[in-house]
């Protein structure tokens, strides 16, 4: 019958080989069907790999589980059989993490890191006891267990440095690190250590090492970009993305040592000890266990290439480390297309919105094309999804709506009304039919719709906006910014007492944030306030200080034209009109590259008033036409944003008229 088994496996890897997964699966069934009993390990080999095909090739997660369950049954009664037991507990966790029972995964993991724990040193205990921290770790995240996320990655951590092996020891450092950025707020300096932590493990690395570890590259560019674009380092961010538009532009694979033929001697000489050496029970009984862990190696090993020749693993995959620790952080497309994403964040601020517009029109076809194939239509809701898709079509989902989101940012600050509302549509119509996946994202999306009624001049709903942001976020930075936001449309109605109460709280606790956002945005709308109330040495001080780190920091054109054309209102009534004067063509120029109307207007008006103040007639009447063709402009941009269908119910969206909406929250 072993013969027959060996016959129905070479077959099924045929079938395989030619992409007939289906027929592989048949093949392989008939043996756990048969009516005559193969050996228990023949049976547990043979669903392990059905269980293996079903996950790597279908969506039949159920399927695979109780194959695994039935061979983990079986196991109990078979001695040693190390190599198969991990397996089983591996495949057994991922069965789990997609079906959504986090307990069981646990529960599962758990055993199999004590199995592996128990059985002494060598690489392979190793390699599997950090499979399952890895994966345990993972669980804990998803659960929001983050502090036992990171004890069980650092104790990852220790078991690989004690084994030497940098390449898994920089496995889990990334990982702490990406657990410790989740965590931003509660404590920036653990991140900025762990972040030079990751460094100096890298660079222990062998250069020679490196370039099989691409996937772990990746994701440490990525984690390093992510870091230097919360701290506004857009120098560093940038510097960052060029390597990993290398990294990922390089289609060939990271070579690999020639596992297969190395596996293969091993198991040949481990053979020939059994055939040939006379020896004591018990030494007969290692060398078996060892020829057995050799020989699943190898299994493992022959299947991967496998899956490599099919163009389904490595060439459409961003492994961490080497098997089994070869999941993946994303999956490359969206890899891809995050990384689109944090090119348009670093390019936006500096107003460079063509190239701009490039990477989220790139990452917004990479990540369609991926819903696509995940059968994610324009008529499917999260209802209609079967848990296994959940986390993979949330990251596709979380990706589209941040991109959507810089899209519509660029279309506001642009002037062009008519696509904020279809860019604005689009995301209400995905959270709408993705609403748990995308909870944690309604903080965004009325914050964006606090700037479209802020633009559009609709103040009050504006400030509502701002307060459903504030409340929807666990940020502090997030919530600062409603803050200010608000208050800035507080000032546009005339309301200093309101607006006074929300930014005085963010002006106190301003070097408190990490970064510079929140620092220049509150010295900014402060400033405004205090020339408003007539403090004007005051105001002249906040505003000159936010300039200069808005300038030196952050680099952001936008609120740089603001400054500038706040700062020369002040000089021209502070009657410095040589000052006024240039300060002002310098801010009409960044608001004219910007096509950014409103802005435009806000220097126009106060180039009126300048050239009035310095009896230039000629100046001024050329100034208050060039003004009014700009005012007309705007009237009709906003005119027909206005009468569009979309206008009430982006405006009205969650809107309950109240007041106090901050002090709620």
């Amino acid at each position: 019958m072993e013969t027959v088994a060996e016959g129905l496996w070479s077959l099924a890897d045929r079938w395989e080989e030619e992409g007939r997964v289906g027929q592989a699966i048949k093949c392989l069934e008939a043996i756990c069907q048969s009516h005559v009993s193969f050996l228990p390990i023949t049976d547990v080999k043979t669903r392990l790999r059905i269980a293996s095909l079903l996950l790597l090739y279908t969506d039949n997660v159920s399927q695979a589980k109780s194959h695994l369950e039935r061979a983990q049954l079986l196991l109990k009664q078979i001695p040693a059989c190390f190599e198969l037991k991990c397996r089983a507990y591996s495949l057994l966790s991922r069965c789990y993490h997609l079906l959504g029972t986090i307990p069981s995964q646990k529960q599962t993991l758990k055993r199999g890191l004590d199995l592996a724990m128990s059985l002494g040193e060598g690489r392979s205990y190793v390699l599997w006891a950090c499979n399952f921290n890895l994966q345990l770790a993972n669980a804990l995240t998803t659960e929001g267990d983050y502090q036992a996320a990171i004890k069980v990655l650092e104790s990852g951590l220790e078991t690989s440095r004690g084994a030497l092996l940098p390449d898994l020891q920089m496995v889990f450092a990334t990982s702490v690190l990406h657990v410790n950025l989740m965590q931003w707020e509660e404590d920036p300096a653990v991140v900025e250590q762990n972040m030079s932590r990751c460094e100096s493990l890298w660079n222990v690395i062998p250069v020679d090492q490196r370039q099989a570890c691409k996937g772990l590259y990746v994701y440490k560019l990525l984690l390093q970009t992510v870091f230097s674009l919360r701290i506004c380092d857009y120098k560093e961010a940038t510097y960052h993305l060029g390597s990993l538009d290398a990294a990922l532009a390089d289609n060939g694979e990271p070579a690999i040592p020639n596992e297969q033929q190395n596996l293969q001697q091993q198991l040949n000489y481990v053979e020939e000890q059994m055939k040939h050496a006379s020896m004591s029970p018990g030494m007969l009984s290692d060398l078996r266990r060892q020829y057995q862990a050799v020989q699943c190696q190898l299994d493992l090993s022959i299947q991967q290439s496998r899956g490599n020749q099919l163009g389904l693993t490595n060439s459409g995959r961003l492994p961490l480390g080497p098997a089994p620790l070869d999941e993946e952080w994303l999956p490359k497309g969206a890899v891809l297309a995050l990384v689109d994403l944090l090119g348009a964040m670093c390019m936006r601020p500096k107003g460079m919105y063509k190239q701009c517009s490039k990477r989220i029109e790139s990452g917004l076809s990479r990540v369609h094309e991926e819903l696509g194939r995940l059968g994610v239509t324009n008529d499917v809701s999260e209802a209609d999804l079967q848990h296994w898709a959940i986390w993979i079509v949330g990251i596709y989902l979380v990706l589209l709506l941040q991109l959507l989101e810089n899209k519509a940012i660029i279309n506001l600050t642009q002037t062009d009304l008519l696509a904020t509302q279809e860019a604005l549509v689009q995301i209400l119509d995905y959270y709408t039919r993705f609403a748990t996946m995308l909870q944690g994202f309604e903080s965004n999306i009325h914050s964006l719709l606090g700037h479209y009624a802020h633009t559009m001049g609709c103040y009050q709903e504006a400030v509502f906006h701002f307060g459903e942001a504030f409340k929807m976020t666990g940020s502090k930075g997030m919530q600062a910014m409603s803050q200010i936001s608000a208050a800035l449309s507080y000032i546009c109605v005339g309301d200093l007492s309101q607006a006074l109460d929300l930014i005085a709280p963010v002006y106190k606790d301003m070097d408190s944030y990490v970064g510079v956002r929140e620092k220049t945005s509150v010295l900014f709308v402060s400033g405004l306030l205090q020339m408003k109330q007539n403090n004007l040495q005051e105001a002249r001080t906040r505003l000159a200080t936010g300039l200069t780190i808005t300038h030196k920091q952050l680099g952001n054109h936008q609120l740089l034209s603001q400054y500038l054309t706040v700062l020369g209102s002040m000089a021209t009534t502070m009657r410095d009109t040589a000052q006024a004067r240039d300060i002002l063509k310098s801010s009409f120029t960044l608001a004219k590259a910007l096509h950014d109307l409103p802005a435009q207007l806000g220097v126009l008006s106060e180039l009126t008033v300048l050239f009035r103040e310095l009896g230039e007639t000629s100046k001024q009447h050329e100034n208050a036409e060039y003004e009014s063709r700009k005012r007309e402009e705007l009237r009709r941009c906003i005119g027909a944003a206005r009468d569009s269908e979309h206008h009430l119910r982006l405006i009205q969206y969650g809107l309950v008229f109240h007041s106090g909406t901050f002090d709620e929250a």
